[in-house]
């Protein structure tokens, strides 16, 4: 099932995935598919995500955006055993039945963490080629912008914190219409409980550390060719995190100095292009 709305340079299609209804973007015809995968924030979906990147990206490559289980509109469930294992199984079943046995993959913020832990792991369950990092991995502090995150409430207000957390630019959170947006996929039904399930620790589980969570990612044991990107201003990771980064052999690390979490948004134009760059650069 798809549907084609001509102001987006994209298709929105539906696929069944083992009984779940899958939700995704297309664009483009290129040789190589570069997969997208968007961020985890309240509300958080491929197209909130990559809405400025795809046209720009779907002239080089075939582009494929999908909405992560319990996100967006693929259908919103949240497993309490294995979570985060959960989605990425599921991705992994996602690609398969689209018959993508390799691709390049951008990741942003969660997207980009769960992306750069599954390089990492002996034997990826992901046919990763190669991939960029948007403010993924490293140390997560608890501070009061990563709060902002946790606490969300429905509301408006709970909306612009997000995005001040998110965004070093103030003009995000200031425009009506985009926070208007951005609260209306947070209160899809199923979506906050959704993302609020994440986010619940059982009673026997320890508590995490009052200075946040540790990274035990190992990155010496990622084996394809890694973009990494940070905002200087990014309020939601250590400063200096993506020095952790480094660690990945042959990994290429870019600063943007006046950019925040999602600079991929923010920066959009610089971000299309060191991208597009670094992959094309790769088949020469």
């Amino acid at each position: 099932m798809s549907r084609t709305d001509p102001a987006r340079p994209w298709s929105d299609r539906f696929v069944d995935v083992g009984g779940i209804r899958t939700h995704y973007l297309e664009a483009g015809d290129g040789p190589r598919v570069l997969v997208l995968l968007h961020s985890g924030e309240f509300g958080a979906s491929a197209e909130l995500c990559w809405e400025h990147n795809i046209g720009a990206l779907a002239e080089h490559f075939r582009v494929v955006a999908p909405d992560w289980l319990g996100f967006g509109e693929t259908d919103k469930i949240h497993d309490f055993v294995s979570k985060s294992d959960r989605m990425v199984r599921h991705l992994a079943a996602f690609l398969r039945t689209l018959a993508i046995d390799e691709a390049y993959f951008a990741g942003a913020s969660m997207g980009a963490t769960r992306l750069v832990q599954e390089a990492a792991r002996e034997e990826p369950r992901l046919p990763i080629a190669a991939m960029v990092l948007v403010s993924g991995g490293g140390f997560v502090p608890d501070n009061e912008d990563r709060r902002a995150l946790l606490a969300y409430d429905g509301t408006t207000e709970g909306m612009r914190r997000i995005l001040r957390a998110c965004l070093a630019d103030e003009k995000w959170a200031a425009d009506d219409e985009y926070v208007a947006r951005r609260v209306a996929s947070s209160l899809v039904p199923g979506a906050w409980e959704a993302a609020a399930a994440a986010r619940l620790k059982a009673p026997n589980i320890p508590p995490r550390s009052d200075f946040g969570q540790s990274d035990p990612t190992p990155y010496e044991r990622v084996k394809v060719p890694t973009l990494a990107l940070a905002g200087a201003k990014d309020r939601l990771r250590e400063p200096g995190y993506h020095r952790a980064l480094e660690r990945i052999p042959g990994s290429r690390v870019v600063v943007f100095d006046d950019a925040g979490h999602l600079l991929n948004i923010e920066r959009a134009d610089e971000f299309t292009e060191l991208t597009v760059d670094f992959l094309r650069d790769l088949e020469q």
